[in-house]
């Protein structure tokens, strides 16, 4: 289905104040934003207009009982210029189990779809051309009911607004695993990617960087036995020559990056185990010299390679710069997003937009 937005252009860019050589990340945001409604059970007033400032009541539903939810995605371009998308149709998967876990209403696939697609082309002149930057894409939904009382929303407000980025992660990264506080528990919100689960975060992760370290690693809420993920991205290990990363059970985002991950290593001959995986396995492995790598994945950070983790009183310390896998990872990711190397899979979409709507 073609859907029938509202396009107002900006009356001025503002990509002439834009240094794409220093971008901070997710602090610029392009000239445009799509903007929907839900009211009466239907998305209503689609529109494509400049980037601005919203009023809302103080009395606003998602403000006092959280029901919020986002998506992050990347668009990148070609050699000649053509705006590209990475597996939307994924991310409006997702979004839309995120609502349903958070009693929020669904939104059309293809609506999705076509939003990012028409908002990316737009703005497309916002696409950073260095590789490893990118525009990145943040479509969010949130309860717009003017009302203080636990109950669900009864209409809502989806947004996507684009800033352009650089790398999230310079350098490799550290981590602690998490003793004290958790992230998500079997049966929770973990799975859903909702506002709340990074509030919670954002204690803890406070205290391991005074520490020195970049992110949490979480463990498990029952035993803080079982790794689960860290902070931005889901974790892989590279264990004697296998590749193992945690099992989703609910309480782990199902990374688009990840899934996309494990193609691309099954593509290479690579072995991959998808299951649980505890730190005390994690430290048998260093302890006996089969721990070769570890790496995060996801949107933000695409492959982050990591040096070291903190458990308890050690320390485990690994020589980033002897990495296989996840260089290899990066670059090739990177390379499909450019179609510098062949998208085999069909995940690359051009952006696109009807110039006589606009």
């Amino acid at each position: 289905m073609n859907y029938d937005f509202n396009i107002t252009l900006s009356k001025e860019s503002r990509l002439s104040t834009v240094d794409f050589d220093n971008l901070v990340f997710g602090k610029i945001f392009s000239d445009h934003m799509f903007v929907a409604d839900y009211v009466d059970g239907q998305w209503t007033n689609l529109e494509i207009r400049p980037t601005a400032t919203m009023e809302v009541h103080p009395a606003n539903m998602a403000w006092h009982y959280g029901q919020s939810i986002f998506e992050g995605m990347k668009a990148t371009r070609d050699d000649i210029g053509t705006p590209l998308l990475f597996r939307p149709e994924m991310h409006a998967v997702r979004m839309n189990k995120s609502a349903v876990r958070m009693c929020m209403p669904e939104i059309p696939e293809d609506m999705f779809v076509q939003a990012v697609s028409n908002l990316v082309a737009l703005d497309k002149a916002w696409i950073p051309p260095a590789q490893g930057s990118a525009l990145y894409v943040r479509p969010f939904m949130f309860a717009t009911d003017e009302y203080v009382g636990v109950r669900p929303s009864e209409t809502y407000r989806f947004i996507i607004i684009c800033a352009p980025v650089g790398p999230y992660y310079a350098k490799p990264v550290k981590l602690k695993a998490e003793e004290t506080y958790v992230r998500a528990a079997v049966g929770g919100v973990g799975e859903a990617k909702t506002a709340g689960n990074y509030a919670a975060s954002l204690y803890p992760a406070m205290l391991a960087k005074k520490e020195g370290y970049d992110q949490i690693m979480w463990l498990d809420a029952k035993e803080f036995k079982f790794i689960q993920e860290v902070g931005t991205m889901n974790i892989f290990f590279l264990i004697d020559g296998k590749v193992v990363t945690p099992a989703t059970d609910g309480t782990i985002l199902k990374g688009i990056t990840r899934d996309t991950m494990m193609h691309i290593m099954k593509d290479k001959g690579l072995e991959v185990e998808v299951r649980p995986i505890s730190i005390d396995e994690l430290l048998q492995a260093y302890d006996a010299g089969k721990l070769q790598e570890v790496f995060g994945t996801g949107t933000a950070a695409v492959v982050a390679i990591v040096s070291d983790i903190k458990y308890k009183d050690r320390v485990l310390s690994l020589d980033a710069e002897n990495y296989v896998v996840g260089p290899m990872l990066k670059e090739t990711i990177n390379g499909i997003r450019a179609k510098k190397i062949a998208d085999t899979h069909g995940w690359i979409q051009e952006a696109t937009i009807e110039l006589q709507a606009v």
